[in-house]
């Protein structure tokens, strides 16, 4: 079954990759910013939205956004964005599929667990959450306790819950079991082999993954990472217009090579 695409804006095409319990119409006034200068290319992710039906892994979903993309624009070069889960299905893309990639940027993003013993810890602790969810059945009540998590105090009502509403239980469901991040095996060692330009984004709140915007930025080729003042783990729906100015800086930059390996300024940090 193919996934669901949401298109609109207009310029060069833009794929965007959403979180867990997001869908392709949540990116809020960040989405309205990058509408304004590209062809923004939304996908429902497996388990979510129009594709709730869609049971997928990590490397199955990226193959299946490289199908549904390709279904858009063809073999037309695109830029690919991701957060969080859509981060992780991001790197897949990149790593694992042809898709004509001209620069990647992930928000929230991780590479994957290395400790074993972590990995399966995390795999256990979202199969136990997926398996309350499966018996209550009850995603309003999923979506007010996932929201309360600390990584996302700084959204208040720019959180997107009624939106989030729209997934039913049994695809939160399958994307716990399927595609959370204790089902990812480490990518680190093959971000070398990324040849493609990479902006890795995290919020210097959200300290984890703020860590592993760095290394994700010391490992690629061609990479980068800016760490957002004050900003948590959905740093692009609290804090959209700066994340939005970032982002356009890696997109449009006009020497490419030059900059591949440059952080933006401190005075783009300005909102």
């Amino acid at each position: 079954m193919p996934l669901n695409v949401e298109v609109r804006g207009d310029g060069p095409p833009l794929v965007l990759l959403h979180g867990f319990t997001q869908t392709a119409l949540l990116w809020g006034a960040f989405g309205d910013l990058l509408a304004s200068e590209h062809t923004l290319i939304a996908v429902d992710l497996p388990g979510h939205g129009g594709s709730s039906d869609v049971r997928a892994d990590l490397p199955t979903a990226a193959t299946l956004v490289h199908e549904a993309v390709t279904a858009v624009i063809g073999a037309e070069p695109c830029d690919l964005l991701g957060y969080s889960l859509g981060a992780r299905i991001a790197l897949h893309v990149l790593l694992g599929t042809s898709l004509e990639l001209r620069n990647v940027v992930v928000i929230g993003a991780t590479a994957g667990i290395e400790d074993t013993g972590v990995r399966e810890a995390r795999r256990a602790a979202d199969d136990a959450t997926a398996d309350a969810l499966e018996a209550s059945g009850n995603v309003d009540e999923f979506i007010v306790q996932w929201l309360r998590a600390p990584m996302f105090r700084q959204l208040g009502p720019d959180a997107g819950a009624e939106e989030r509403r729209r997934n039913s239980a049994g695809g939160l469901v399958s994307s716990l079991r399927l595609e959370g991040a204790g089902t990812q095996e480490p990518l680190w060692d093959r971000l070398s082999t990324a040849d493609v330009p990479v902006l890795a984004l995290a919020g210097t709140d959200d300290a984890r993954f703020a860590a592993h915007a760095l290394r994700i930025a010391s490992v690629v080729p061609h990479g980068a990472a800016s760490l957002i003042p004050g900003g948590g783990h959905a740093v692009h729906l609290a804090q959209p217009r700066v994340t939005w100015r970032l982002v356009h800086h890696w997109l449009s930059r006009p020497h490419q090579e030059e900059a591949n390996r440059q952080e933006p300024t401190d005075s783009q940090l300005q909102a």
